[in-house]
């Protein structure tokens, strides 16, 4: 198992990708902490997960709220005794137009796309640091390549996530820590659920591989980013679209 004995912390785990992302880590041998900002959603999401309570904890927290996130932190360590992987994979969308777009929707993405990925960050690095080694694994998406029409919020998080990687790639790296970004594509969550039939196959005939991705296939991404078998791979931009900035 590619992950025996690492502690994981993964946000927006409740779901989606990040759901995906938690069983494929418990799978690989990891510990995993689940953190969502619903308790509820915690709770739903752990109760199907077959997981000795050792290996897995679940928390509530929002990714904008530092105190919450170095009270899990402080937790988890205590439990686990480490912390190997942090996956930033919270992130939501509020689209509109520039000209449409407001300030609380421009700042709202922002906090919890960008600043929530700075935070979560910062609140792991000190027990990387004492370690000597970590990994750091942002979201992006394919968003964050090529920008999208009525996204200027979510593609400016998304760039920002990579510039993240590029930066802490260049400042972690000598001190024993990897950073790096995976950019998903159309990946078929409950996120396109709402999306008509129609729009849905255009998506897919835009895809080289004329299909939408699963959340299964970007978890093993993380996955392998996570694992020793990436250890020299370091400030990386990954896409998992199946080819779609091709």
């Amino acid at each position: 198992m590619r992950l025996h004995e690492k502690v994981a912390i993964v946000t927006g785990g409740a779901q989606g990708i990040g759901l995906a992302t938690v069983r494929k880590f418990l799978a690989e041998g990891a510990t995993v902490a689940l953190v969502d900002r619903s308790e509820a959603a915690v709770r739903e999401a752990l109760a199907p997960l077959a997981a000795p309570a050792s290996r897995l904890h679940g928390f509530a927290a929002d990714v904008t709220d530092r105190p919450a996130l170095d009270a899990l932190v402080r937790e988890l360590r205590d439990r686990a005794g480490r912390i190997d992987v942090l996956v930033n994979n919270a992130g939501i969308t509020l689209d509109a137009r520039l000209q449409n777009m407001t300030l609380e929707q421009f700042d709202r993405v922002i906090d919890v796309n960008l600043r929530g990925v700075f935070q979560a960050s910062q609140a792991v690095l000190a027990t990387m640091l004492a370690q000597g080694s970590g990994v750091i694994l942002n979201a992006s998406s394919v968003v964050g390549l090529y920008g999208n029409f009525g996204q200027t919020n979510y593609a400016a998080s998304k760039f920002g996530v990579i510039g993240f990687v590029k930066t802490w790639a260049r400042e972690l790296g000598p001190k024993g820590i990897r950073c790096n970004a995976v950019c998903p594509g159309f990946i078929a969550t409950h996120l396109l659920e709402s999306i008509p039939a129609k729009v849905l196959e255009n998506m897919r005939e835009r895809v080289p591989l004329r299909r939408l991705g699963q959340p299964e296939e970007v978890a093993n991404a993380y996955a392998f980013l996570a694992s020793d078998e990436a250890s020299y791979i370091n400030g990386a931009v990954i896409e998992v679209g199946g080819g779609l900035t091709i």
